[in-house]
């Protein structure tokens, strides 16, 4: 499978970023040709403006669009943020998975316009993972991502994993790097 990662953090030295690049070995190792998208380094614009719903698509959403075309399998990479997406990654979801090219609602509002992929969120959290789910997070994020984001996105099969304790110990993370390493070893091909 191609595989293209996707990475929202402004340190090319985080751990994020120690992530994505951990999960890209992976996928390396289980045969897999791999992209980086480091939304940061290359200045992508994640300003949704009337540019986006006017006229033609605009030449940096429709880059973003090929490498998604060329793509068996997703994943992206950003740390929890206030509970959610930091602006750079939802500012490349808001631009690029676009209605009517992504999905259009009308014959089926579940149903993506686009082939099947592989998706993983790889989601580092400073958050232990007994506090999300009693506090309800957990559940939160999974609906509105897994059931409902990237359905629309046709990551068949999807996944999110929140990888909890990404400020604790040099052994914790050492353990969520080999974790996100087999992740990417392991990922499945998407579902037709």
């Amino acid at each position: 499978m191609h595989v293209l990662t996707v990475l929202d953090h402004p340190d090319p030295a985080s751990f994020t970023a120690a992530i994505a690049h951990s999960f890209m070995e992976g996928s390396k190792a289980a045969h897999h040709t791999v992209e980086l998208a480091d939304l940061h380094t290359e200045g992508f614009n994640p300003i949704w403006s009337m540019q986006d719903v006017e006229g033609e698509t605009p030449v940096d959403v429709r880059a973003e669009q090929t490498r998604i075309e060329r793509a068996d399998a997703i994943c992206l990479v950003f740390p929890l943020f206030w509970w959610g997406m930091p602006s750079m990654m939802k500012g490349w979801v808001d631009r690029v998975w676009t209605w009517g090219w992504a999905y259009d609602q009308l014959d089926d509002p579940d149903k993506s316009l686009l082939k099947p992929r592989s998706g993983v969120l790889l989601v580092p959290a400073g958050a232990r993972s007994d506090e999300m789910e009693t506090a309800g997070y957990q559940d939160a994020l999974n609906t509105s991502w897994i059931d409902g984001t990237f359905g629309y996105f046709g990551l068949s099969p999807r996944r999110l994993e929140v990888l909890n304790g990404s400020t604790g110990s040099v052994k914790r993370r050492q353990a969520l790097l080999a974790k996100s390493y087999d992740l990417g070893m392991t990922l499945q091909s998407p579902e037709f």
